[in-house]
Parts: structure tokens; sequence; C-alpha cells
């Protein structure tokens, strides 16, 4: 989350990113109406907890059991002033906090201004494959692969769900191991993370659980705090809640395997076929915790590994800068990966397969993170950045659709066959 101090005192530009995201910017106004009532109770509290110091002096100077009796009652009368004033002030710093959540983080100023329309390619990686013959979807290929069953998914678990068979199990494994390896090579630890999470690590990381079952993208687990992660961002980025690092630790690399579970709510009818939007994947995410100064270099690091990953799976994509209208609240900047999916629409189409964001110190601001340094006092907030290696199902996808052979077999892409054990997989 932002500043409260740094709204107050720049409310109008906090307006026009509202604006130029398509927020409300109606928690602007209750932002610096709190944090003005904040600090004036602060003030007011320190004032009034000053006047117990100055009585409680003058005990020692009083003569008579009346006199200590008096002192006695303007302490406890200081006492109930003071109780009432912190009474107070935890009301407004609860609704300054409920406030604080509404708001979007800042835009970097490149990024283009306005909706879907409006993201702008900025890399190109290969060309759309030529095929002659007419190429099947992914949905076909599994069929006549025996790839997948939909059909066992939807009968175990419901719509959306599904069983990966054969050789796309193990192309699923052969991605993670590729991605992982890839990440590692560079400096990123690897880890495998819970597949769950507290709700107040996933509001720090920016989803918001507590929605109505109409909007919330994550499934909560009854009777319980804890929901199904959408995305190993959330527990790779709680990993180090409240943490104090000192700033020669930094910056942290990660690279984490989870599972990842999303309710697709408000997604019906859109990309529903088959595996590119399902309720539940795999994904290899890498995550990093930098000073400010080293952030926007982390970001276009993270963008390369995402570039070098899927140009080694040989596809064609592109990719996008994110326009302010389609970024997520905490990401200050984010780049998609789309790939060419032949099988996506009349003709086919670019789907998105990943992307980076660099959330500057928007989610460590709401998850504690901090570090200290000899050239400062006291400690500053970190900065989080995040992509994703591979979303398993969204590169299979890419992966059939365009290495598929006019006799209906599935050419294996050179970087996976250690890990497939194949160069073609056939019926």
């Amino acid at each position: 989350m932002l500043d409260a101090d740094f709204i107050r005192q720049n409310a109008d530009t906090v307006k026009a990113n509202c604006r130029n995201r398509g927020a409300s910017e109606a928690a602007v106004d209750s932002v610096v109406a709190l944090e003005t009532k904040r600090k004036e109770l602060v003030q007011k509290r320190s004032e009034t907890a000053a006047k117990k110091n100055q009585i409680s002096a003058g005990f020692k100077n009083a003569k008579t059991d009346a006199d200590k009796q008096a002192i006695r009652d303007q302490g406890k009368a200081v006492d109930a002033e003071v109780a009432a004033l912190d009474a107070e002030l935890k009301l407004v710093e609860g609704d300054l906090l409920a406030n604080l959540m509404l708001l979007p983080n800042l835009t970097h100023p490149d990024a283009p201004v306005g909706g879907e329309a409006a993201n702008k390619v900025v890399a190109q990686f290969g060309t759309p494959k030529a095929f002659d013959f007419k190429p099947k979807d992914h949905v076909e290929l599994c069929e006549k692969l025996d790839l997948a069953d939909f059909e066992a998914g939807t009968k175990v678990a419901g719509q959306k769900f599904y069983f990966l068979k054969n050789e796309a199990a193990l192309l699923e494994i052969a991605l993670v191991q590729y991605a992982m390896q890839t990440a590692v090579k560079a400096g990123y630890t690897p880890i495998i993370t819970p597949d769950l999470a507290r709700v107040d690590v996933l509001e720090g990381i920016g989803f918001m659980p507590r929605d109505n079952a109409e909007t919330r993208q994550v499934y909560t687990v009854a009777d319980t705090d804890l929901c199904l992660i959408a995305t190993a961002e959330i527990t790779l980025g709680g990993m180090h809640r409240d943490r104090i690092f000192d700033e020669s630790e930094l910056p942290k690399r990660y690279v984490g395997l989870s599972h990842c579970f999303r309710t697709e709510a408000g997604a019906a009818g859109r990309d529903t076929r088959g595996l590119y939007r399902v309720h539940q994947f795999t994904k290899v995410e890498m995550f990093a915790f930098c000073t400010p100064e080293n952030s926007e270099t982390i970001h276009q690091e993270i963008r390369a590994l995402e570039e070098q990953i899927f140009s080694g799976l040989g596809l064609c994509f592109h990719v996008i800068d994110t326009a302010t209208g389609d970024l997520g609240g905490p990401a200050y900047r984010k780049y998609d990966l789309e790939a060419w999916m032949p099988g996506r629409g009349e003709g086919g189409a670019y789907g998105e397969v990943t992307s980076t964001s660099n959330c500057t110190d928007f989610q460590a601001r709401r998850l504690g993170i901090r570090y200290k340094g000899k050239g400062f006092k006291g400690t500053r907030f970190v900065h989080t950045l995040n992509g994703t290696a591979v979303a398993c199902t969204r590169a299979l996808v890419a992966i059939l659709e365009n290495y598929q052979q006019a006799d209906g077999s599935v050419v294996v892409p050179d970087v996976l066959r250690p890990w497939v054990g194949k160069d073609v997989i056939r019926r």
C-alpha cells in the first residue's frame, strides 16, 4: 500500500493515478482526512501523557495525605483521557488502513495510459508458424493423443479441472525442471512453497480474499483463516513477513514451485476451453526482495529470464508493456509475455503465458519487510518483484499447438526431451 502521509501531501497525484488505472478516487479523500485526524490524535496523546509526567513529578513534594490523594486523582483523570485517546486512535487507524487497502500502487511514468487496448508491444520473438495443413487446437490434440481427460476432471472436481496423462504429464514435469534449472543457474534459490496461506498474507500481497463470492479470485478454507494460493508469489512474498534485512543480504532471489488455485470468478465464457483457463495448475514463480535502487534492474533481469525460457522452447511470442488500466493493484509496472497459439480463436492468436511485475514497496509496506544499512538511520521498506518462469498449462497449450505435425503427432521441444524421454508424441 501507499504511505498515508505521502497521500496526504500528494492527493492530486494519487487521484490522477487512480483515474489512469480505472480505480475509484473516493478513498483518497478519506485517507487525507483520516491521516490528518490521526496526526492530531497522536499529538494530543503525546501532550496529555506529558501532563501525567508533570503530575507524577509533584507527588514527591506533596506534604499531606490530602495533597497526595489529589495528585492521584489528577493522575487517574489523565490516564482516563489517554485511554480515551488511545481508543479513538485505534478506530481511526483501523479506518485509515481499510481505505489505504483500496488504493493501487503508483505507476511507472513510461507505462502506457489506458485500458487493455493501450497495451504496447515492446519486443517480438519469432513469427507465427505457417502450417501446410489445418492445425488442431490443443483440446483435439489431447483427445487424439490421449494426453488429458477433461471429462474425468469434471466428474472428480468439477468444471475446469482435468487429468494430465501420458506424455502430457511428463511434459509438465519437464517444464518444471527446465524452468527451475534455468532460474537456479541465474542465481535464484529453489523453493517448494505451501499451497495454503493465511488471509492477511494474501492481503499483504494484494489479493482480496474477503471479497464477495462473485469477485473473489481465491478459494477460502471453511472455518480457518487459510486460502488456497493463486500463485507462489503469495507464499514467497509472505516468507519474510515482518523481517528486517541487513542491506548486505539483499537482493534475495527465489524460484518457487507450487500448485495454483483460482476461482476464475467473472471469467465465464472467456478462454474456457481446455487448459488455457483452469481452476488448478502448476507454476514456477520467480520472486525477489531488493533495495529501491536495484528494483528496475532486477525487473529487467526477470523479464530477460522469461524471454530466455520461452525462446529456449522455440515458441513465437511478444512482450507487452501493460497499460495502466490493465495493471493489478500492487504493480508499478508489468510486462506480459504472450505466445502465439494456432488453435486460439479463428486462425490463431496470442495468449498470455507469463508476466513480471515490479511492485516497489507496495507489498513490503503491508507485510512489514524492511532493511537497514550504514548510509541511513532507522529502516526502509524493501522492493518486491515477481515473474512467472512457467505456468505449465499455458505452456502446454502453446507447445502442443505449435509443434503439431500433419499426421497428428507432436514434436517435443529439444530442451524438454531429456525429461520426456522421446522426440515425438504419437498415439
